[in-house]
């Protein structure tokens, strides 16, 4: 599970480089070198102190989340809990969305202030071994902190993207053009940075599930029934009733909430979430090694 650290960490620094390259078409606008930098500097300080603070009370709000207790969802709660105590963390806030597709998330800053949350369909469709695999899932990201990674790395995609839209403006008007060089950078920048951050964001998103894919199923024992899980859930995300319209929050949930109506149209680069397919073979792999089961691909 080292290489999957690692290679978050390798995209926080490709995500850092953008913003330096973004607080250098900044500094040649206005023609000081280092108030590029500073502007950055504020504004990373700013983003990772919303996103500490607040991102799990927005998450919660957003998806019409109700925090329940043992005696409303017993069968959610005790299952929370008995994982809770085997991944050696916190007991988390128990929630249940009213949202209309089967799926769960988890959010909070750390261990000590996070809530799991499943939806109401999930909850009518998944046996047992699946939602215990699905909920060790979101306990995984909790433990290895994905929350917090991927409120920061969504908000500096999107401050990327209004920086530079801002600094096109900046440069047409700041009447420092340097015969249309400021605003040929200004315009490059806007054309290209947000985009490779958003690539760079969405890579960090597939590889913490791909982790929490792993990590949860080492800690039940049971891969195939997360694997299971997940097949029934890219289902229930497909289906016409399932009218679920909030792109902002679509990379926090254990399945892409669009399903296979978007995962057909995106290349991979563009998903917030490994193909379901592909995060099976994974599982069935890690079912050979825990449990010797021959599956024939």
């Amino acid at each position: 599970m080292a290489a999957w650290h690692a290679r978050t960490a390798l995209m926080f620094v490709a995500m850092t480089g953008i913003l330096v390259a973004l607080g250098s078409v900044i500094g040649y606008i206005f023609n000081y070198t280092w108030t590029g930098f500073y502007i950055m500097l504020g504004v990373s300080l700013l983003i990772t102190f919303v996103s500490y603070f607040f991102s799990k009370k927005m998450a919660l709000a957003a998806n019409k989340v109700h925090l329940i207790t043992r005696e409303e969802e017993p069968r959610l709660y005790n299952t929370v809990e008995k994982l809770a105590k085997k991944a050696g963390l916190p007991m988390p806030e128990v929630g249940v969305s009213e949202v209309p597709m089967p799926n769960a998330f988890a959010t909070g800053r750390s261990p000590k202030d996070a809530a799991v949350v499943a939806t109401r369909p999930l909850l009518h469709l998944l046996n047992d071994e699946e939602l215990e695999g699905v909920l060790a899932h979101e306990l995984s990201h909790v433990k290895n902190r994905d929350i917090l990674v991927m409120s920061f790395a969504s908000a500096m995609a999107s401050i990327i993207s209004f920086v530079t839209r801002m600094a096109v403006w900046s440069a047409i008007f700041s009447g420092n053009n340097r015969d249309g060089a400021s605003l040929a950078i200004a315009i490059l920048a806007d054309l290209t940075l947000p985009f490779a951050a958003m690539l760079v964001q969405l890579g960090i998103s597939r590889n913490r599930e791909y982790l929490a894919d792993e990590s949860g199923a080492r800690l039940t024992g049971k891969p195939m029934a997360l694997a299971s899980a997940l097949t029934t859930l890219e289902r229930g995300c497909s289906s016409t009733q399932n009218t679920y319209d909030n792109p902002s929050c679509a990379n926090m949930w254990i399945s892409d909430p669009y399903g296979k109506k978007r995962s057909l149209s995106f290349s991979g680069l563009f998903r917030t979430h490994p193909s379901t397919e592909d995060r099976v073979a994974r599982l069935k792999k890690l079912d050979e090694e825990l449990n010797g089961t021959r599956h024939f691909y």
